[in-house]
């Protein structure tokens, strides 16, 4: 009797286990069903580490970027189409991990729970995909960088939809060359400097500085001036002092944000403290990560410094040149608030994604508007940038743009061509409502290298748009 009770006792156990690994793997099943099919084992998605079944990936105008073909993916026939598009759609192995193929990779191959991946083995591909990308915008911005390391994004400030996304280096994905892991002309080829990339700001930073002064000390500080001798003493110690790049004089505000005047803008930054230059720059969104269709995450930036620190510190800081690190999609993000009443609407790379027989499935990824800034700084903020093109940069050289702009030089070393060149703005236009971010490594000048690459793009997009 003792026995037949350890058994029964025994079967009991045993059911109980046996329901509870199928209840779990039921569980699994629905929450990571989509994971499971996407391991590169899947013979039925994958060949050779290769991703062969997913749909279709097209631009905003229906150009097709990558297709699979007789069971093998097909990118855009041009060369140049494939290189600019590169970090948008990504490689075949998921070696761009921020791009579409890779990030979407379970929705483009059309798995769901009832059916699995039964539209494969129907129709040898997975769902179609429609971005918010034009391709030949890539095109010229891509040719716009040159020879420069970086990236040029454009978004409409109203919709968070993306334009543009280039990124540089990049490489044709038909002809991988053979160095491409040891030469340095590849360096960071599989990084989308859009959204991983960070940067020292330079004296795009100004920006937040000024946003933090007006918030902080009110729209009176609009009416303050400062003296610049090129040269600010903060400490008495001659190698720390703060070197401006001209002498300029008295500067009220608006010249001095106009001028890049460091000397003016480290001894506000001095005057606001760490604390509150921290405050200001995290409630910003620059030490966040920015989300694309919730699906993409961008790398959030990192500012390093704390009360009590050294007043010097806090004065190159403040004209962005410590040791803070921005990433160029969080400060889009910023001049997509300041342009849009101080606003940032989530930024967007899928138009919408169909079937094999065209029907569009309604497939949605969470948005959200975040009030960065009040509407009344955003104001002065917007007059104070459109000021800077029309008193520093040359309206002329932007015909048309209506452009709010703040350029930035970052300096790396004491050699003016390893400058890391800034150009970031919005066009102030209800009918073009662009904002934009250009990064050139090496680019010596903001305004000089960075200026003319978005003017390019910008007049592009805006052709574009009256032709449509």
């Amino acid at each position: 009797m003792k026995m037949i009770t350890r058994r029964g006792i025994f079967l009991w156990i045993l059911c109980v286990l046996f329901i509870g690994g199928l209840v779990f793997m039921t569980a699994s099943l629905i929450t990571d069903g989509d994971v499971w099919v996407m391991k590169s084992y899947n013979a039925h998605v994958f060949r050779d580490g290769k991703l062969i079944a997913a749909g279709k990936i097209t631009d905003r105008d229906g150009v097709v970027l990558v297709e699979t073909v007789d069971g093998e993916r097909v990118y855009n026939s041009n060369r140049q189409t494939r290189m600019a598009n590169l970090h948008v759609v990504g490689d075949m192995r998921s070696f761009i991990a921020t791009g579409v193929q890779s990030a979407f990779e379970s929705e483009l191959v059309g798995y769901n729970l009832l059916t699995g991946v039964y539209d494969i083995e129907r129709y040898g591909q997975g769902n179609d995909v429609k971005l918010t990308i034009d391709s030949g915008i890539n095109e010229i911005a891509y040719d716009a960088l040159g020879n420069h390391k970086g990236t040029i994004a454009v978004v409409n400030y109203k919709t968070g939809d993306i334009i543009c996304m280039v990124s540089t280096p990049t490489y044709d994905v038909n002809n991988v060359p053979s160095d491409i892991l040891t030469s340095d002309k590849y360096e960071g080829v599989y990084i989308n400097r859009f959204l991983s990339g960070l940067y020292t700001p330079g004296s795009t930073f100004k920006l937040v500085t000024s946003i933090c002064a007006i918030e902080k000390l009110g729209t009176e500080v609009l009416d303050r001036s400062w003296r610049c001798n090129r040269i600010l003493d903060v400490d008495g110690i001659k190698e720390d002092n703060i070197i401006c790049n001209s002498r300029h004089g008295k500067v009220t505000f608006k010249q001095a944000l106009a001028k890049s005047c460091n000397s003016a803008f480290a001894e506000l930054a001095i005057e606001l403290g760490a604390d509150e230059l921290k405050s200001t720059a995290e409630r910003l969104g620059l030490t966040s990560s920015v989300s694309v269709s919730g699906k993409i995450s961008s790398t959030k930036g990192r500012f390093y410094l704390e009360n009590g620190d050294a007043d010097t510190l806090v004065g190159w800081t403040g004209v962005g040149q410590g040791q803070t690190l921005v990433n160029p999609a969080s400060m889009l993000r910023l001049m997509c608030a300041i342009a849009n009443d101080g606003k940032a609407i989530s930024f967007n790379l899928v138009d919408d994604f169909s079937n094999q027989v065209g029907q569009k499935l309604g497939i949605t990824f969470a948005s959200d508007e975040t009030q960065l800034l009040s509407a009344d700084t955003a104001a002065v903020m917007k007059e104070l940038m459109r000021n800077n093109v029309k008193q520093q940069y040359g309206d002329s050289k932007y015909k048309g743009l209506n452009l709010c702009a703040k350029s930035g030089t970052a300096q790396i070393d004491k050699i003016e061509t390893h400058n890391t060149a800034w150009f970031v703005g919005f066009m102030d236009d209800e009918e073009h409502p662009y904002a934009f971010v250009v990064v050139a490594e090496h680019g010596n000048s903001g305004s000089g290298t960075a200026g003319p690459m978005a003017n390019k793009v910008l007049q592009a997009i805006v052709k574009q748009d009256s032709n449509s």
